[in-house]
């Protein structure tokens, strides 16, 4: 067993001088980070979404959502706050497939990590310098945080990551939000374990060196359905798994209690036009019940210029090439329902 280096070791102070922001373009990214804050705090009771392609695989096909996704953030911006999604690391059930932006920076090609660390560093910079919009990405691998730390303002911990000790105490050192998605058994033991050790001071080993982290108070719920023994979806965003969560939250000691919705997965089977009706579900649920009104005030979306999928080869400009997505028509639609019911 051993390990074979296929780069120098890489310097992160010099990868933080890729695609660096301006004090000024830093500075009104912190004050977009403010209002995200506040609005997983509850002082800002405006609808979250965490929206956009499931992966980023095609850097102007993201760049043009984004920019239509700009222009309609405008529209709704009484009552929707919207952070892009721009997932740059797929996680791989077999270890097979597209493994994201940071491994492939064309998706037929081969794999280059460290051209890799620049592209995803250009493509969060080129998002908030060009549109006004601060990401997402997710956190699938710890180790790499310190590489998008200064540009990336919320931050996802998969259903295959969350029950990771090494995830949950990285998370518990992120000075913002951190999404901890239900595992795939949709146990939520597990899930309020994982946001209990994300919001506590942690001592462990990172990148080399003792540390303690801060703890997070913006570590919160997602829920994003699960599978059961016999491969069958079980859905958790219905009323009666929004009261569960709820009471989950006012039965232990949870700073800032918020739930997210993730519209596909196995919420949705990944049926992408089932978002629609995932999402109109919540916001009806949110009227009947207060106290799911007061937390559950987030949905993941997943969305692009074109509906559905494509191969991984294919040639259509801003359509998905992992999980299906809604089309340009749908999410404005849906964006525009749910600032009309907030």
């Amino acid at each position: 067993m051993s390990f074979k280096a296929l780069s120098e070791k890489i310097d992160f102070e010099l990868v933080k001088e890729l695609s660096k922001l301006t004090p000024e373009q830093a500075a009104m990214k912190a004050a977009r980070d403010k209002q995200l804050h506040d609005i997983v705090e509850g002082k800002d009771d405006r609808i979250l979404l965490i929206i956009g392609p499931c992966s980023a695989h095609d850097e102007e096909a993201v760049m043009e959502y984004v920019r239509r996704l700009a222009k309609l953030q405008e529209q709704v911006k009484d009552k929707v706050f919207m952070v892009p999604r721009i997932y740059t690391n797929k996680p791989r059930t077999t270890g097979d497939g597209y493994k994201g932006l940071l491994h492939k920076q064309d998706p037929t090609g081969k794999s280059n990590l460290i051209q890799g660390i620049a592209a995803v560093r250009s493509l969060h910079n080129r998002v908030i310098t060009e549109t006004g919009l601060t990401t997402a990405d997710e956190m699938l691998y710890p180790e790499n945080l310190d590489f998008v730390d200064d540009l990336v303002s919320y931050h996802a911990i998969g259903a295959r990551s969350v029950e990771d000790q090494q995830h949950r105490f990285v998370a518990s050192g992120i000075d913002h939000p951190a999404g901890m998605k239900n595992p795939t058994s949709g146990n939520l033991k597990v899930l309020f374990n994982s946001v209990y050790a994300a919001q506590q001071k942690q001592k462990f080993i990172h990148n080399g060196v003792e540390v303690q982290s801060s703890s997070n108070p913006l570590a919160h719920v997602v829920l994003r359905g699960g599978t059961n023994d016999y491969g069958e979806n079980v859905p958790n965003y219905h009323y009666e798994d929004l009261v569960k969560v709820v009471k989950a939250y006012e039965s232990g000691d949870y700073k800032n209690p918020f739930i997210v919705i993730d519209t596909n997965h196995d919420n949705s089977g990944k049926k992408h036009m089932e978002q629609i009706r995932i999402v109109k579900e919540t916001m009806f649920n949110r009227t009947w019940n207060a106290d799911i009104k007061k937390l559950a005030r987030g949905f993941m979306i997943e969305s692009f210029l074109v509906g559905g999928r494509q191969d991984d080869d294919g040639t259509v400009f801003g359509q998905s090439i992992t999980d299906p997505c809604l089309g340009w028509e749908e999410t404005e639609e849906l964006v525009k329902y749910i600032a009309e019911n907030a």
